[in-house]
């Protein structure tokens, strides 16, 4: 029996991965639109598998993960967001905070549909991880992650470099 609670928006039903979304999970994270600010390169099906099962234990551990986002009249995966702490070797530091993340296939990409997520996701670790401050990087010169982040309530706190490339770092109080 999952722990991942199920969430709904208006558009989108926010559901645990599962072993049969490899295939829509591949497609979405083999776009250039999608890893061109995140990895750099499209993942290998072992790599995206092996993404689906890191989701499913940080839900184990932490009591907090990412989740699919589906389309609510279609099924579809058509992204995922969520929370993690995947202990990154990052100045400044994200320790103490879970690090907020979302991703779009590039079909459904600016209508809103991160936002709408993460509104839902936000709301849902306001009321289950009280008191813990959330994070998240977004890669310089992804102005439509860094647009949603301040909609969100993320507040610029310092630049770093991660792997090759400059990450801008953001905070959110809880319940922001």
């Amino acid at each position: 029996m999952s722990t991942v609670p199920v969430l709904h928006t208006e558009r989108l039903i926010l559901r645990e991965h599962r072993p049969e979304d490899l295939d829509a999970y591949l497609d979405l994270w083999t776009q250039d639109d999608v890893v061109r600010f995140i990895s750099g390169r499209p993942l290998t099906r072992s790599e995206c598998w092996g993404r689906i099962l890191r989701s499913r234990g940080l839900w184990a551990v932490l009591r907090a993960g990412f989740w699919t986002l589906t389309d609510r009249e279609s099924g579809k995966l058509v992204g995922e967001a969520g929370l993690m702490d995947i202990k990154r070797a990052i100045e400044p530091t994200l320790d103490g905070t879970l690090e907020a993340g979302w991703v779009l296939h590039p079909s459904v990409q600016g209508k809103g549909l991160a936002r709408e997520a993460m509104t839902a996701i936000l709301g849902w670790a306001d009321q289950n991880h009280r008191g813990v401050p959330l994070s998240c990087i977004i890669s310089e010169g992804n102005t439509p992650s860094v647009q949603l982040a301040g909609r969100l309530g993320f507040k610029e706190t310092a630049r770093g470099s991660l792997e090759d490339g400059t990450v801008i770092h953001f905070r959110r109080a809880t319940g922001a």
